[in-house]
């Protein structure tokens, strides 16, 4: 295993409990040319750092080499939600002003409201501040009006046409929305955008960022994984975007997660309670995977509870989908009880998705916060690729 020299790493007053851990436990310093700002020619061409959660140590290899970590009998589970171009803008109808739209995923089955026309939340960034009751004008002169001020959770915004109209609206107008730190011009989106900010089983629409350990998978990928005798199965979690927001307290339980709805289908938990009672591993494709297994454990659904599932006396043998929200905030130290391996891509500073990935480094320790930052260094140090469109940690 490759290592790298560095300075080291200050853990004083870190982890030994969940309270008062420091948020600046989770910077780094990131040179800004190691920001990917275009996905490379073809998906499966990334690089691959893999993390050894027993040994600490990590090793450079690529994502083509991934059925090389594998093995037959382990359960790939992918999030197959679908990125919406959920990017508008608008013009203030008072003003002439310029308004801009951020779609939050929305749970379709418990929307409710007396109220004509399509009742959504958004992220709102305008040069002035809106007040409820104010109407904007949209391209093909689609209507809509404030109707309540929330800020970071989300405004209420009432758009003047049915739901049908206004997701063909979106199809037509919406941008695909792609994280502050890949710069675009403002307008529509490019062709390669469109398709390359989209995984290849993307079925589900609704999220308004990628699962993007997912865009590195081809159908070549897939089948020499197949080959490999590794099984595959599908949730789904819409990806809201605070998964892009850093965690602006100084200590990283004040931080609060947006809720994203999730959908967890029959055959999956059949999946799961095979490979669990059968000692296979559960390896989640991305963060957003990983968050909706741990939150069926998070709701109180425990090996044992799986094991029982498998019971011929018991009720609940046949499995059944599961459907809700989750807020999971996963830090160190935390004990995982669904997932036994990870693949994600390199994150944010001082991000959520950043501390997931600590914990896993070392479930139930706060270790995995030095040896991700070990890790990350390395990866800078040697030119990796970073963030959305970059390339990607295998950790088990």
């Amino acid at each position: 295993m490759r290592h790298l020299k560095q300075e080291p790493f200050d853990l004083s007053g870190a982890c030994i409990k969940l309270r008062g851990m420091k948020t600046e436990l989770f910077d780094f310093h990131l040179p800004e040319q190691l920001i990917a700002q275009e996905p490379l020619p073809e998906r499966d061409a990334a690089r691959l750092l893999v993390l050894d959660r027993q040994s600490r140590g990590f090793r450079d290899s690529a994502v083509r080499e991934l059925p090389s970590f594998l093995q037959s009998g382990d359960l790939l589970v992918f999030n197959d939600t679908r990125v919406i171009p959920a990017r508008l803008r608008a013009i203030r109808d008072s003003s002439g002003g310029k308004v801009e739209f951020l779609l939050v995923p929305v749970n379709y089955s418990s929307q409710s409201s007396v109220l004509p026309g399509t009742i959504r939340r958004v992220l709102t960034k305008s040069g002035g501040t809106l007040k409820p009751g104010e109407t904007v004008s949209l391209a093909e002169n689609l209507k809509a009006t404030l109707i309540e001020r929330q800020r970071e959770a989300g405004d209420i915004v009432q758009f003047h046409c049915t739901a049908e109209e206004f997701e063909r609206f979106l199809s037509r107008q919406g941008e695909v929305p792609l994280p502050p730190y890949i710069r675009r011009e403002p307008g529509p989106s490019s062709v390669t955008d469109r398709q390359r900010y989209q995984t290849i089983y993307a079925q589900a629409p609704g999220a308004v960022a990628a699962p993007t350990a997912g865009l590195h998978f081809t159908d070549r990928l897939l089948e020499a994984l197949k080959a490999r005798g590794v099984c595959f199965a599908y949730v789904t979690l819409h990806v809201g975007p605070g998964t892009f927001k850093p965690v602006k307290s100084d200590e990283v339980e004040n931080h609060f997660v947006d809720a994203e709805p999730y959908f967890i289908p029959p055959e999956t938990m059949d999946a799961i309670t095979a490979a669990k009672l059968e000692k296979r591993r559960v390896i989640a494709v991305g963060t957003t995977s990983l968050r909706t297994l741990e939150s069926i454990a998070d709701c109180g659904l425990r090996i044992a509870d799986l094991r029982q599932r498998n019971n011929p006396q018991s009720a609940i043998r046949n499995p059944q989908s599961l459907a809700g929200e989750t807020r999971l905030f996963v830090y160190p130290p935390y004990n995982f009880h669904i997932v036994d391996a990870l693949m994600t891509n390199f994150h944010v500073p001082r991000s959520s998705l950043l501390m997931l990935a600590a914990a896993f480094a070392a479930p139930g320790m706060t270790d995995g916060i030095e040896f991700v930052k070990r890790a990350y260094n390395h990866a800078v140090a040697s030119g990796y690729r970073f963030y959305s469109y970059g390339d990607a940690c295998l950790i088990l």
